[in-house]
C-alpha cells in the first residue's frame, strides 16, 4: 500500500508491506472559532489573572515567540496578545516581540513575514535573540546543577513578560512548551553549555514524553522561575496542524494542562517493538536541517527492536545545519571517536548534543536517510546510511530482513509519540 510521509513541502510517497502498522496521533478537531477561543483563553486563563489585568499599569511588555523551525501559528496567537496589551494601555511602540531562537539562526526578512505576517512585522518592534551575543545578556546566577544563567536582557528588562509555544514531543525535554520558550529560547551559549552538556542529554530520563524526573526539564524550569514569566500562552495542534487545545495563564500550571493534553492526543500504540521504522522529520520547518532530522530518529526507539532500522525521510532543504554542527558531524569518523571526545572535561563544541542524540540512535539502530538537501560533499560523512530514493532504501532494508520483519509507518515523525501498549509515560 502506499503511504505518504511529511517530507518538505510536498510529501512524499512510498509503497510499504500491507502488514505494516500505521501510527499516527489521535483524531483531534480544530478549535473553532480559534479567535474566540483564544480570547476566552487570555481572559480566564490557568492560574492568573487575565492577561488584560495583568497588564494594566505596566510600561511595556516582551512577548517571546518560538523561530522558525517550529510550525507555532504565531499570526493566529499573536493579534489576541497584542490587542489585550494595547487595550490595557501598553502602547504599540512599547511591547518588543523577541524571537526565542536558542542557538539557532536569526529570522529576518521574507523569513520573518512568514513567522508573524506582514501586518505583524510591518507594525511591530521584532527582535532575534543572539545567544552569543555577551552584551545582549544579563547574568542572573547559577541554577542548582552550576549552569550560569545568561538570559536575553531585552525580556529580563520588559515590566510584562509573556512566553508564548506550540507544546509537541520533545527529545530532551519530554514535551516543548512553557519554560522552553526561556530556556533554551532565550539563553546565552554558556548557559547551553552545561543544561546541554553531556550529563544531562546523556540521562536516560532526558527523553521524548518525559516529564516526571526529567533533569533537563527541572533545569529548564529553573531558569524560567529565576527570570520570571507572568502569563503564557501555550497551543496544542493536530496533524493537520490547527489549533485543538489552548493552555493560557501560569507558567506551571498551563504548561501542565497542556502536556497532559498533548500525551494522550499525540500518543499512538502497538503491542511489541519492530524490526524496522518508516518516518519523517515532520516537513517543513522541522526537516529544514539534518540537524533538526535527529528529532524524527529519536523519537521512534521506544517501539525499535535492538538492532533494528530507521529508514527516515528528511528534505533538510538548508543543508546538515549550523556551521559548527556541520564541521563537527562531518569530522567524526564513528560513535565510538564522538564518545571518546565527548567523555573529556575540556571538549565543547556548539550543537555537540545534537550528535550525541544522533550517536544514542546510532548505538541501538542501523539508520537509513532519504535527502534531497545534503550537498554531494558530505554524502558518507553523516555517520547514517544514505540512500538514493526512499523506496530503495526501504526495498533494501525488507530484502535484509526478509518475510518475517516487523515493521511501522509514522507519517507525521516526531510530531507523534509511539508507545508499546504496556508502556507509561
Amino acid at each position: 500500500m502506499k503511504i505518504r510521509l511529511d517530507y518538505g513541502r510536498e510529501g512524499i510517497e512510498v509503497e510499504v508491506p500491507e502488514r505494516t502498522q500505521i501510527l499516527e496521533m489521535a483524531a483531534a478537531s480544530a478549535i473553532a472559532p480559534t479567535d474566540d477561543a483564544l480570547e476566552e483563553a487570555v481572559s480566564q486563563p490557568i492560574g492568573t489573572p487575565a492577561l488584560r489585568e495583568l497588564a494594566l499599569g505596566r510600561r511595556d511588555a516582551c512577548i517571546v515567540i518560538s523561530d522558525i523551525t517550529r510550525p507555532v501559528p504565531n499570526s493566529t496567537i499573536l493579534p489576541v496578545l497584542l490587542r489585550n496589551l494595547e487595550d490595557a494601555g501598553i502602547a504599540k511602540n512599547k511591547i518588543t516581540i523577541l524571537v526565542g531562537t536558542g542557538l539557532h539562526r536569526p529570522n529576518e526578512g521574507a523569513e520573518l513575514i512568514t513567522l508573524v505576517g506582514a501586518e505583524i512585522a510591518a507594525e511591530y518592534n521584532i527582535v532575534n535573540h543572539r545567544a552569543r551575543d555577551r552584551e545582549s545578556l544579563v547574568y542572573l546566577g547559577e541554577t542548582s546543577c552550576g549552569a550560569p544563567i545568561w538570559i536575553d536582557r531585552i525580556y529580563v528588562e520588559a515590566e510584562l513578560k509573556v512566553a508564548t509555544s506550540l507544546i509537541e514531543p520533545h527529545l530532551m525535554a519530554g514535551y516543548s512548551g512553557g519554560r522552553k520558550a526561556i530556556c533554551p529560547g532565550l539563553m546565552g551559549v554558556d548557559t547551553m553549555r552545561v543544561l546541554h552538556g553531556p550529563a544531562l542529554m546523556g540521562d536516560p530520563k532526558s527523553a521524548e514524553g518525559i516529564i516526571e524526573g526529567n533533569p533537563f526539564h527541572q533545569q529548564a524550569l529553573e531558569v524560567a522561575l529565576k527570570v520570571g514569566v507572568d502569563f503564557t500562552l501555550n497551543v496544542a495542534m493536530n496533524a493537520q496542524r490547527e489549533i485543538t487545545g489552548v493552555f493560557a495563564g501560569d507558567l506551571m500550571e498551563a504548561h501542565s494542562a497542556g502536556v497532559c493534553f498533548v500525551g494522550t492526543q499525540n500518543a499512538a500504540y502497538i503491542n511489541e517493538p519492530v524490526d524496522l521504522v518508516v518516518t519523517s522529520s515532520a516537513g517543513f520547518p522541522l526537516d529544514l536541517t539534518f540537524y533538526q532530522a535527529v528529532k524524527g530518529l529519536t523519537s521512534v526507539l521506544p517501539i525499535l527492536n535492538d538492532g533494528g532500522t530507521i529508514l527516515i525521510a528528511a528534505r533538510c532543504e538548508e543543508g546538515i545545519g549550523s556551521r559548527e554542527f556541520t564541521e563537527l558531524i562531518a569530522s567524526t569518523a564513528s560513535v565510538d571517536d564522538f564518545l571518546a571526545r565527548l567523555a573529556d572535561p575540556a571538549f565543547f563544541e556548539i550543537d555537540q548534543w545534537q550528535l550525541q542524540e544522533l550517536c544514542k540512535v546510532l548505538q541501538r539502530a542501523k539508520v537509513k536517510l532519504f535527502s534531497e538537501g545534503i550537498a554531494p560533499e558530505y554524502v558518507g560523512k553523516l555517520l547514517v546510511d544514505q540512500v538514493p530514493t526512499l523506496q530503495a532504501g526501504l526495498d533494501e532494508a525488507l530484502e535484509c530482513y526478509g518475510v518475517g520483519v516487523s515493521i511501522a509507518a509514522i507519517p507525521k515523525g516526531p510530531y507523534v509519540l509511539p508507545r508499546i501498549n504496556a508502556q507509561t509515560f
